[in-house]
């Protein structure tokens, strides 16, 4: 699944979302792309719950794919 996070701007970011997607599933592979703002995920949790953790986490994600 990915996701559109315009808030995220730097390494901080990045490893704030790696660290609470791979907290809520530590089976995840999450990758990060500043250059277009994206998140990548795969994990077993349906995205509703990723964007869920991403929320938590303090950025708004936007799903471009499931």
């Amino acid at each position: 699944m990915k996701f559109n996070v315009p808030e995220m701007s730097c390494g901080h970011c990045t490893g704030t979302i790696e660290k609470a997607v791979t907290a809520a599933d530590a089976n995840a592979t999450v990758t990060c792309e500043l250059s277009s703002r994206t998140v990548t995920v795969e994990s077993g949790l349906p995205p509703e719950q990723i964007a869920d953790v991403i929320r938590t986490a303090g950025y708004e994600p936007q799903m471009i794919a499931a």
